[in-house]
């Protein structure tokens, strides 16, 4: 047994990679698609990430552009200290742009500096209570509350099926004519709890094997 805390409402969360390979090992056992998928891939990465304000800014600033631009933007507002929620408060708005932020993205910015979010409290809330409250604020959808649930408060039964790698992925592997979209894959996703964060990290790493040998984009 691993050290994945199964306790209620939040249910198991992922502490190690003991615990994602016991997800990865019940997939497998489940349905042999997936033995298949982490055949080629090789054992799953954890994934973790602190949880708090500066992970959700982060995801912000990283909405629409590349992983090189979202990086230079980041690591300017880090540079300048405006990495925290009463920094963003009191910065103006040139300071945030000529850390490349865009007006839209300064908005939501200061919008999460005012949402007030209690960080510690949702360690221990359920994750519907964490997608409910998260995406209250102005900038943060349903996707980006899935993935800080996943990989900053470690639940082990979130997924996401509004990302496009993790529909690519399910098309390929599970032989479907099209793309799923959100409401199929969300719906195929039932079939993989309680391990449907194990089942995206499964996802995610066969579309790059995936994209690797058909050449997709």
């Amino acid at each position: 047994m691993t050290d994945c805390n199964t306790a209620q409402p939040i249910g198991r969360i992922i502490t190690s990679k003991a615990c994602v390979a016991e997800g990865a090992a019940w997939l497998s056992t489940h349905d042999p698609r997936f033995a298949t998928a982490l055949a080629v891939t090789g054992p799953l990465p954890l994934r973790r990430k602190p949880d708090g304000f500066a992970q959700l800014l982060s995801a912000i600033v990283s909405q629409q552009v590349s992983v090189a631009s979202a990086n230079a933007i980041w690591g300017r507002l880090k540079d300048a200290k405006l990495a925290g929620p009463r920094k963003i408060k009191w910065a103006s708005d040139d300071d945030l742009r000529a850390c490349g932020l865009s007006r839209q993205k300064i908005r939501y910015a200061r919008a999460l500096a005012e949402a007030g979010i209690d960080y510690k409290a949702l360690r221990g809330a359920s994750t519907d209570t964490v997608i409910s409250e998260l995406t209250q604020v102005a900038g943060i959808g349903v996707w980006t509350a899935e993935i800080y649930a996943m990989f900053s408060l470690g639940r082990a039964d979130v997924f996401a099926p509004g990302d496009l790698a993790l529909q690519e992925a399910a098309r390929i592997l599970f032989d479907l004519d099209t793309r799923p979209k959100e409401k199929q894959l969300r719906e195929m996703a039932q079939n993989w709890s309680p391990w449907r964060s194990v089942a995206a990290r499964a996802l995610w790493a066969y579309y790059h094997v995936a994209k690797d040998r058909e050449g997709i984009r």
